[in-house]
């Protein structure tokens, strides 16, 4: 579909994703830029250090919904959304704390559900991330052999439960990686894929994720 965004892009005036109105601010503009994430409090180990690029409520939550569910096929092809999401994460990468990282590796789906999904989102948007910070990307260094339920409406300690064994490496890490996921809650899933990339040899792991939701009740 790269071609396709690309005739668009080349097609249509620079416009802001969310009113339209012409800006060279994109792929929002000022009236419709979404709150910045500055800090999320300690990261759950072994992560050294997390961040998000927004807050996953109201509009922002809705852009994530449309970035993450699009219907299949060229009639799904959420254009803005896609820019907004990978906009947000290109701007991300220059306020992650420590410098580039030797790595950026995305959260993987089980298989299953990328069958069902028909793309990854933290593919997508680790690509994004290792563009911005010109790092090298492994998109397939982490697996996810265990397919594990949604962690929506899970407490904190059956979500740590529900992803405990669900990742391993494919081979070894570096010294220091970026591990990326759409939206961070607990932090659950990005501590259980630390873990395996810790085992495999990273010692600085930050998640870097394009949305917090924060933990209610």
């Amino acid at each position: 579909m790269s071609w396709l965004r690309a005739a668009f892009e080349l097609l249509l005036p620079p416009a802001c994703a969310g009113c339209g109105r012409a800006t060279r601010e994109l792929p929002l503009c000022g009236g419709c830029r979404l709150p910045r994430v500055d800090a999320i409090g300690p990261p759950p180990p072994p992560l050294t250090g997390w961040c998000a690029a927004t807050l996953h409520e109201g509009v922002a939550a809705e852009w994530v919904r449309r970035f993450k569910y699009p219907a299949r096929g060229i009639a799904g092809l959420d254009l803005a959304a896609e820019a907004v999401a990978l906009g947000l994460m290109r701007e991300l990468a220059t306020r992650v704390a420590g410098g580039p990282p030797d790595l950026v590796v995305p959260v993987p789906l089980h298989p299953r559900r990328l069958r069902e999904r028909g793309f990854s989102p933290t593919l997508a948007l680790a690509r994004a991330l290792a563009r911005a910070a010109h790092a090298p990307l492994a998109p397939v260094l982490l697996e996810r052999p265990r397919d594990t339920p949604s962690q929506t409406h899970l407490s904190r300690a059956a979500r740590r439960r529900n992803v405990a064994g669900a990742f391993r490496a494919r081979g070894a890490a570096p010294a220091r990686v970026w591990l990326v996921d759409d939206v961070v809650t607990t932090g659950s899933t990005l501590a259980a894929a630390g873990g395996a990339l810790r085992a495999a040899g990273a010692r600085e792991i930050v998640g870097v994720c394009l949305a917090w939701r924060p933990l209610l009740g």
